[in-house]
């Protein structure tokens, strides 16, 4: 189990020498073998909040607490360590690096063929036209997006981080995505997201807005919660939107 006590979060702001709230006194739960997605508008805190459960960022009070064990002051490595996995809503790209050699970086040994198809298909890419393209510039967004997808599931861990993983996925891709969630589902997944079908498959839905902590509950009552809330409402998957991004 994974616990926010009374995490906050501020920066100081430049022009005026006072500190701004990003995430303010949030108390949370993710349950084990669950997966939660979290929404609300931009700039409410959500992405600050997996950096925060990452490690990338500190919380300026509070304390996150993984099985029991305080992590707070744990660096990234280390949580990795302890199984946490993050894929970001842009991925990154590695100039010179192979797609075979990301997948055994991540996965810290040398792969099968058999093991870098498993992992490649399941974002619907072909291991065959895939392990030997180096992870650059001449891949589409798309393909950077489903490449880091893989390479999440080659590490493997017990919480997943990701950060709208549907960005840059084409709709064809979509449904590829979604069969990933429901391969984690034994997992503590957690993800950002405004797309109805991702938060269709979720466990529990948690919202935020003006970096607080709005409400969080089973889906089929945040459903309602969110439907009083025209201007939270989520995005659909639509084929225009998404159609140019493979």
């Amino acid at each position: 189990m994974l616990e926010l006590k009374d995490i906050s979060y501020s920066v100081r702001d430049e022009v005026h020498g006072k500190r701004q709230a990003i995430l303010d006194h949030v108390n949370l739960t993710f349950d084990d073998a669950a997966i939660s997605v979290i929404t609300g508008p931009n700039g409410s805190g959500k992405s600050t909040l997996i950096k925060i459960l990452m490690g990338f960022e500190k919380p300026t009070t509070g304390r996150i607490l993984f099985n029991g064990e305080d992590i707070t002051a744990l660096s990234v490595t280390e949580r990795a360590r302890k199984g946490f996995t993050i894929a970001f809503q842009q991925p990154v790209r590695f100039k010179g690096i192979t797609v075979k050699k990301l997948l055994e970086i991540a996965c810290g040994k040398k792969m099968d063929t058999e093991g870098m198809c498993d992992c490649l298909s399941s974002v619907g890419l072909c291991a065959r036209n895939y392990i030997d393209r180096t992870v650059d510039g001449t891949l589409s967004g798309g393909e950077l997006k489903r490449i880091e997808l893989a390479t999440a599931i080659a590490k493997g861990g017990d919480v997943y981080l990701l950060d709208e993983p549907e960005a840059g996925i084409d709709l064809w891709s979509f449904e590829d995505l979604v069969k990933i969630f429901d391969r984690l589902r034994d997992k503590t997944v957690i993800i950002v997201s405004h797309q109805q079908r991702i938060l269709d498959t979720a466990d529990k839905i948690v919202l935020f807005d003006n970096d607080k902590l709005i409400s969080a509950g089973r889906k089929e009552e945040m459903f309602e919660k969110l439907s009083q809330r025209p201007a939270l409402c989520w995005r659909n998957i639509k084929e225009n939107e998404y159609g140019q991004n493979g």
